[in-house]
């Protein structure tokens, strides 16, 4: 069946394009943040280990609602490890950093969703999709502010 939404297929898809970079940038943190919460050691272990369990879990609940802003507009959301590695502006590494480092990796990787998520801004606006904004609007805020405190932690 035709979508019409007010938005025309073309615009759809450059909003969701965007939206497929946000959530595997997402996804990508997402990832990371866990494995930081599995394998934290140190002096800072039980604040970082749930700081970065409740982090996760916010993640995880983003991924779904991005996923399914790009369901809402027609086209296919990405979902495979493959997918998310073509996509995702953050990197994964090798190894395992120390807390320190991992909380820098978090902040960059908080600020890299940020800067995608305002690529995609504009695209949106054009098309007055304002679930979209609402959207963008809403993940900017939680990274920026997840950003800030992981910083707070490097002062």
């Amino acid at each position: 069946m035709q979508i019409d939404i007010g938005i025309g297929e073309k615009e759809r898809t450059d909003i969701a394009d965007g939206l497929s970079k946000v959530l595997a940038d997402t996804y990508t943190l997402y990832l990371k943040t866990h494995n930081y919460h599995w394998n934290v050691t140190g002096p800072m272990f039980q604040t970082l280990h749930l700081m970065f369990e409740g982090q996760y879990n916010e993640l995880a609940l983003a991924v779904d609602l991005i996923a399914e802003r790009i369901r809402a507009l027609g086209l296919p959301a990405p979902g495979t490890y493959a997918d998310f590695i073509r996509l995702s502006s953050i990197q994964e590494e090798a190894g395992i950093p120390n807390a320190q480092e991992m909380i820098r990796k978090l902040v960059q990787g908080h600020e890299a969703v940020v800067r995608v998520a305002r690529t995609v801004f504009p695209v949106a606006d054009k098309s007055s999709d304002q679930p979209t904004l609402d959207l963008l609007t809403q993940r900017m805020q939680v990274h920026e502010k997840t950003a800030w405190m992981l910083r707070s932690l490097l002062a």
